[in-house]
């Protein structure tokens, strides 16, 4: 992790320092993540990368600004600065928005181990990952976001919150709520969660 903040100070010195290809290098080493996380909320290709350019646009005018200060978080402050234009955009629209479905592949809360699976194993572990996806849906959207931002792009905590503007505490907080409500809601849903 230190090593990846060390290349990403680097890649901006070298930037700042007039060499142009190495901001390529910088956005294409974080263009996977930001970029996904931005279509996650927005759900619509051409609006996230609508987004996506105008992040990195404002990151380059930050970093000419001098607005940015190294502390190691640089992925981190450019999906701060991506949540923010989200934010903004769904504002103008005025619709707050967060997160809806997604036919994402990768299945969220993913603990089952697969070793050699049979055809009906694979089918029910799908319907549990449609089924948990479906609770998901249900809960609050603040809820909604720390699950899916922890389970799906594998953020820390302390990641979701500086994205999010929070505390690690709410964070936390948020997860645990999260976890309660899904329990109660599989309750409701005659969903067994064990079978993860």
């Amino acid at each position: 992790m230190a090593n990846n903040s060390q290349q990403d100070c680097e890649l901006i010195k070298q930037y700042l320092d007039g060499n142009k290809a190495s901001l390529d290098t910088l956005i294409n080493k974080h263009k996977s993540k930001v970029f996904s996380y931005i279509l996650m909320v927005v759900k619509n290709r051409e609006l996230a990368e609508d987004i996506f350019q105008d992040a990195f646009i404002k990151v380059i005018r930050s970093l000419h600004a001098g607005k940015y200060n190294d502390e190691g978080r640089f992925v981190s402050w450019v999906m701060r600065i991506a949540h923010n234009l989200i934010i903004d955009h769904y504002r103008k629209d005025k619709q707050l928005k967060t997160i809806s479905d997604d036919d994402s592949e990768v299945p969220l809360l993913d603990t089952v181990q697969f070793a050699e699976v049979t055809v009906e194993q694979n089918m029910v572990v799908e319907q549990i990952h449609k089924d948990i996806k479906h609770l998901v849906e249900k809960l609050p959207d603040e809820q909604k976001e720390v699950v899916k931002l922890r389970y799906y792009y594998d953020m820390s905590f302390k990641e979701i919150a500086d994205l999010t503007g929070v505390s690690i505490n709410t964070a936390l907080g948020r997860m645990r709520y999260a976890i309660i409500n899904l329990r109660k809601i599989s309750d409701e849903s005659k969903v067994d969660l064990r079978k993860i």
